[in-house]
């Protein structure tokens, strides 16, 4: 047993922040959260006092394990072959001993949402998974959940040398279509076939992650930018599927559209100017905005493109656009759990959800001199600053 206490403690529940309040977490889960716990004599204690507990932080746009800082060259995040290649999974790329993960628990991040990369404008599926634990299956928490796509510059920029679909905006709204419309008659197919074995279409694993999507299974995941998220809203509209616009800069130009959708957000990562004309307007005010109107949003690192600790600079941002800091801490605990699906396990610090914590000294997302105390992953301290 791991016995928290006396810490000011983030819950992002409806009970809010509990001030000198103590956790106990037993076989991996949070037993018990509270004022004054006891805990047996054989348990490992931490004092808290002074310090901030907020749930483990969740990436909620991540490529981590899947290539080598090092060496960008051993690249397992694209399959840039076709440009709609929605039949793979991310799952057979991760390397689940890529330092990047202890990089991301030194950080605070306990969970990743891992997708492919955007060279293509289907990319396959998505899963989420821990930084840390006893093997990789037990790890993955969530497996799949979503379908990653890309729009605008990333698969322009590849086909588009090569003079082949899509080199263009109009080419990869041509991609989108022509799959959905297939997925769309694959299924009636199926639906005609009626359990007639001998009328079923032919298996089509590309097809079938689509029909995950349209049948709401899971979200549709797109990288995309500015004006490239009003396609994506009618194709939401049009198709039915749920859809999380990832990257988003130059969403508030579009605040009214993206409420009244039903879409959610994943904003970053805030590193400047990332494509010329496109990917120039980079706005984390958008995200009070957004979350004024209702939308749900979190806040994503993109790793390894940014640091893991840069998420919490992000939140930082967004506190200093005039965001509450616990809305802000949602974004990258509790929303970014939700938006992946899985905020069944994690996201919150509750009574049976995994016991995954991070204490810091001094108030993330405020105090820019803010570190990593602690990272608990399952109730096991996976990093202890020195």
């Amino acid at each position: 047993m791991l016995h928290i206490k006396d810490a000011t403690v983030y819950t992002m529940e409806k009970e809010g922040i509990i001030e000198n309040c103590d956790i106990l977490i037993e076989n991996g889960k949070i037993k018990e959260v509270g004022i004054g716990l006891v805990s047996d004599q054989h348990a490992q204690v931490i004092d808290a006092k002074g310090l901030i507990v907020i749930p483990g932080i969740v990436d909620a746009h991540s490529h981590v394990g899947t290539c080598k800082v090092d060496n960008l060259k051993e690249d397992d995040t694209n399959e840039m072959t076709n440009p709609n290649s929605a039949q793979l999974d991310i799952y057979y790329g991760i390397d689940p001993n890529n330092p990047s993960f202890a990089e991301c628990a030194k950080d605070g991040i306990t969970t990743s949402v891992i997708a492919p990369g955007s060279g293509n404008v289907f990319g396959g599926l998505v899963l989420a998974m821990k930084s840390a634990g006893k093997d990789f299956d037990a790890r993955v928490i969530k497996k799949p959940c979503a379908l990653k796509a890309a729009m605008g510059v990333n698969p322009k920029g590849i086909y588009g040398p090569r003079e082949q679909l899509p080199m263009s905006r109009i080419g990869v709204a041509q991609v989108f279509i022509d799959f959905f419309e297939s997925v769309k008659q694959y299924q009636k197919k199926k639906a005609d076939a009626n359990g007639d074995v001998s009328k079923m279409p032919k298996f089509d694993r590309a097809l079938e992650h689509g029909q995950m999507v349209l049948e709401r299974k899971i979200p549709l995941k797109v990288h995309s930018y500015q004006h490239d998220m009003m396609a994506l809203l009618r194709w939401k509209k049009e198709y039915g599927f749920d859809l999380t616009l990832d990257h988003a800069f130059g969403a508030s130009d579009f605040i009214d559209e993206i409420a009244q959708s039903g879409a959610e957000v994943i904003w970053g990562p805030l590193s400047g100017p990332l494509f010329g004309g496109e990917g120039c307007k980079v706005d984390p005010e958008c995200l009070k905005m957004l979350h004024d109107r209702g939308v749900t949003c979190a806040i994503m690192t993109d790793g390894p493109v940014l640091h893991p600790y840069m998420i919490v600079t992000q939140a930082g941002e967004a506190v200093r656009h005039g965001l509450d800091v616990e809305t802000a801490l949602k974004m990258i605990t509790i929303n970014a759990a939700k938006i992946a699906r899985c905020d069944d396990r994690i996201g919150s610090i509750c009574q049976g959800k995994d016991g995954d914590l991070v204490i810091f000294e001094k108030m993330p997302a405020v105090d820019t001199d803010a570190q990593v105390r602690y990272t608990i992953i399952d109730g096991e301290i996976v990093y202890q600053a020195s």
